[in-house]
């Protein structure tokens, strides 16, 4: 890893002109700026982790790299990861990237620059260039929820292909005879399982077919959408399984508007345990995530790392629970 010494070596320069040139605290000529630029770029140099290490001492703040911040499933992680940070004396800044890589990756290059501890990424977007890039620079992550799990990082999330066999066994026990499947973008991991899950628990029967899984956007315009669909395809489905509570609460308001009673005949089950389901009507039935333990644990797993007291990439598995309400109780 390069030093101060290196680039001050390579610039041709002395190490307080490249103190001067990062901090911006006193005049450095054009000319020797850009040699300094050039040093910098070419050993692939990065100021905050030299300070750190020179400090002897962290900045006790770390990131955590959110996809969507309006979804309410994870300002509740972000509470858990905040709470924990808080007893350890940690500050954390939360990042909204909006699923953008690129906006995911001015954050990352803000972030080294400030002498940031560490980060924890809730995205699909984290590329091996990326996790390359911080284990280089010894800034130490972990991932939350969505990260693929080909990438070499400890990760924490739930089990959500068990999730969705659970929310297909409890449907058929409420005595649904053609279950349907609003499934979210396949280019995340935990939407992608949970429809393994429902497909795998119900591809064996004689009603099945593909076109009773129908792709929404984890949003509940994207639960509408598909209802509406899933509808116009089967007109005799009486149960849908939502890929997550936000498209669960637009299949209840795309049944409403169709006049479809719930759960009289159609049933309705999400998945994330978000507060949202307790205020719906009916109240919804969903797989729930054990979403503050999530949070409160990818914390931990982060200030070990800062802290070295643990290297070990691995994945952590939470199991989910079934949370049966109103949308799935059929009456007699």
């Amino acid at each position: 890893m390069a030093t101060i010494r290196d680039v001050a070596k390579l610039a041709g320069v002395s190490v307080a002109t490249i103190s001067r040139y990062l901090n911006k605290s006193g005049y450095v000529n054009a000319d020797t700026e850009l040699n300094i630029k050039h040093a910098i770029e070419k050993l692939n140099y990065l100021p905050s982790v030299v300070a750190r290490g020179l400090a002897g001492k962290s900045t006790k703040t770390f990131a955590l790299i959110l996809p969507d911040i309006s979804n309410p499933f994870f300002p509740e992680l972000a509470r858990a990861v905040e709470d924990v940070a808080s007893t350890y004396g940690f500050t954390v800044i939360l990042c909204n990237s909006d699923g953008q890589i690129g906006k995911e990756k001015n954050y990352i290059d803000i972030l080294k620059s400030k002498n940031i501890d560490g980060i924890i990424f809730a995205s699909n977007t984290l590329g091996q260039e990326d996790v390359d890039k911080l284990a280089s620079f010894n800034i130490p992550f972990v991932c939350l929820d969505r990260a693929p799990t080909d990438k070499s990082c400890s990760v924490v999330r739930s089990n959500n292909r068990e999730g969705g066999r659970l929310a297909v066994k409890h449907l058929l026990e409420s005595g649904s005879k053609k279950i349907g499947h609003i499934y979210g973008p396949q280019d995340l991991i935990p939407a992608k399982e949970r429809l393994i899950g429902y497909e795998e628990s119900v591809r064996g029967f004689d009603w099945f077919s593909p076109s009773l899984m129908v792709q929404g956007d984890f949003g509940i315009s994207g639960g509408i959408k598909a209802t509406e669909e899933l509808i116009r395809r089967h007109p005799d489905i009486d149960a849908i399984f939502a890929g997550n509570d936000l498209m669960a609460v637009g299949a209840l308001k795309a049944l409403h508007r169709m006049g479809i009673q719930v759960p009289g005949q159609v049933v309705v089950c999400g998945f994330d345990g978000i507060n949202m389901t307790e205020i719906t009507e009916p109240e919804l039935t969903t797989i729930a995530q054990p979403i503050y333990d999530m949070g409160a644990l990818v914390s931990r797993i982060l200030i070990k790392k800062i802290e070295g007291t643990i290297e070990a990439d691995q994945i952590y598995e939470l199991d989910v629970t079934l949370i049966p309400r109103e949308s799935t109780k059929r009456s007699g």
